[in-house]
């Protein structure tokens, strides 16, 4: 099995160079890839998301709600302007950052992010163009219902499926039992048509008592989604409590349990629920406990990295590394921690060009894994 080795001048030197925000260039080793950290940007707050515009800037989101660029092998200084008012508060802030699969036809952004408003805030998805540094042609599509002043578990992810559905994410905004219930967007992933209307086709578009968007329930905080390489399925991983982390292959309608069915505890200690499974509901592909705290999902779908082909990569925060998941159909066959102990692992996406692109905080870093 095709296994990281990490080595001894890693976690003596690059761990420390790591602290100073510098990077030694050759970190890790594999039985069958040479790999290098290529440093891009360094003191970042709290990156979120990045996306890659085709004439090769790179959009990258910090939470705090600044949209940044990286032109030209440099992080540009001055931010993005004319963003949506956003509500920095608690876990919130801006989020996800993705293009319309249409954008060089007709230059959509979307952002998901926290949305102020009377009651506190909710995640809400805004879409917009990007001219001479500001944000033009603002349009609100979706805000998630209803609005609370509570700071935790606002998701979110946004991905475009090949039929140009908008899907995004909303956790349970932390009170559990939201996620059971359709009559709110809080534990759900949502979908969309791109300009925000609700597809006819959608599971509960005619239950008069739940919200049309909602695709599927039963989610605790989804910071990561993505679709499959090959059967181009949307994949997910949530943030369980005291662990129960899950992965989760995302399908119409149904309901992934949370908080009836779990494998994790309260940080407390107690006892939510003594059912792991149960009839009618879901079961995670796999779950992590203890917890690795997973934010951030890529699949691999470039030659770069032959032994990683269609391996599912999850940045961890609490686990600090990127783990590794392979999978057989939907079955996962091995996993493996890169990296371990590097940083808060936030964002991995594949850019334009094969490679690895990685977001991390604590330090806040932007670099590239290159192969050799």
């Amino acid at each position: 099995m095709f296994k990281i080795m990490i080595t001894v001048f890693f976690l003596t030197l690059g761990l420390n160079a790591c602290n100073n925000e510098e990077i030694a260039q050759e970190l890790f080793e594999s039985e069958e890839l040479s790999m290098s950290i290529d440093t891009l940007a360094t003191g970042l707050e709290n990156p979120w998301s990045m996306a890659f515009l085709p004439d090769g800037r790179i959009l990258i989101a910090e939470r705090p709600g600044r949209l940044r660029i990286f032109a030209d092998e440099e992080l540009m200084d001055e931010h993005v302007q004319g963003l949506p008012e956003i509500w920095a508060h608690g876990q919130g802030g801006l989020l996800d950052v993705v293009l319309h699969p249409g954008y060089d036809d007709n230059g959509w952004i979307y952002i998901a992010y926290a949305m102020p408003r009377e009651g506190g805030g909710n995640t809400a998805v805004s879409r917009g163009r990007l001219a001479d540094g500001t944000f033009t042609d603002v349009e609100l599509i979706f805000q998630g219902e209803p609005a609370t002043s509570a700071g935790q578990h606002f998701g979110s992810r946004i991905v475009f499926d090949d039929d140009g559905y908008l899907f995004t994410t909303i956790g349970d905004r932390g009170v559990m039992n939201n996620a059971q219930t359709l009559e709110n967007h809080n534990g759900k992933v949502i979908r969309l048509f791109d300009d925000g209307t609700v597809p006819p086709d959608n599971p509960f578009v005619d239950d008069q008592d739940a919200r049309p968007e909602i695709w599927s329930y039963g989610h605790r905080n989804i910071q990561g989604m993505s679709l499959h390489p090959e059967t181009r399925e949307l994949w997910t991983h949530e943030h369980g409590p005291q662990g129960g982390d899950e992965i989760n292959l995302i399908q119409k309608g149904l309901n992934y349990g949370w908080p009836e069915v779990t494998h994790g505890i309260n940080y407390n200690g107690t006892i939510i629920t003594d059912d792991t499974t149960r009839v009618g509901m879901e079961d995670p592909i796999l779950h992590w406990t203890p917890s690795i705290a997973p934010c951030g999902m890529a699949f691999v779908d470039s030659d770069r990295y032959p032994p990683w082909q269609s391996n599912m990569l999850v940045g961890a925060l609490a686990g600090q590394h990127i783990n590794r998941v392979v999978l057989e159909g939907n079955e996962v066959v091995h996993t493996e921690k890169l990296l371990e102990g590097f940083a808060r692992f936030r964002d991995i996406r594949i850019g334009p060009g094969g490679h690895i692109y990685v977001l991390t905080e604590s330090p806040g870093l932007f670099f590239r894994i290159m192969p050799r």
